[in-house]
């Protein structure tokens, strides 16, 4: 890993409650604050150390992050809540993620199917761990995560740009 290497967590949202308010409104399940705080737990138990998180500003997806940040023991504050985010397709994803400062060398993002799903299929260079990203090809339920090295600064950041070191679902 060279020092120009960052480190990408593409996730899902945890499991959600089916209405809300509005869409945008939607809360976590109890059983899906457990599996971010699972999903948490198992990013730290990498050694992984985010220096930011591109939250999606819905309600799940924001206590997704804080599950997510409880359980693997970091700072919450260290997420920046996006509005466009909740509806961005792949590329808009892709273009958030391109303006992260380069001093940022571990980034979570956690959004929405299908984007999150394409957008990690779409960083995918085909040269990382087969079996993460064989399994990420199989299904992106809630609280999947793919975990993806990056070569060169966010902002040079394009379709397969990324190696997948691994793939998980949190679960409790």
């Amino acid at each position: 890993m060279s020092d120009q290497t960052r480190t990408l967590v593409v996730m899902r949202h945890a499991k959600a409650e089916t209405d809300g308010p509005t869409d945008a409104e939607r809360r976590l399940a109890g059983r899906g604050e457990a599996e971010a705080r699972a999903a948490g737990v198992w990013l730290a138990a990498r050694g992984l150390q985010p220096e930011s998180a591109l939250v999606s500003a819905a309600v799940r997806t924001r206590q997704t992050w804080d599950a997510v940040a409880e359980g693997a023991g970091w700072d919450a504050d260290l997420a920046t809540y996006d509005e466009s985010l909740y509806a961005a397709g792949p590329e808009s994803a892709l273009d958030l993620v391109r303006q992260v400062e380069d001093d940022v060398r571990t980034l979570v993002v956690i959004g929405h199917n299908p984007t999150m799903a394409t957008l990690a299929q779409l960083l995918d260079d085909g040269e990382g761990d087969p079996e993460a990203s064989a399994a990420m090809l199989g299904g992106y339920p809630t609280s999947a995560m793919t975990v993806l090295e990056v070569d060169g600064p966010w902002s040079d950041l394009d379709e397969a740009g990324g190696r997948v070191v691994a793939f998980h679902v949190g679960r409790a």
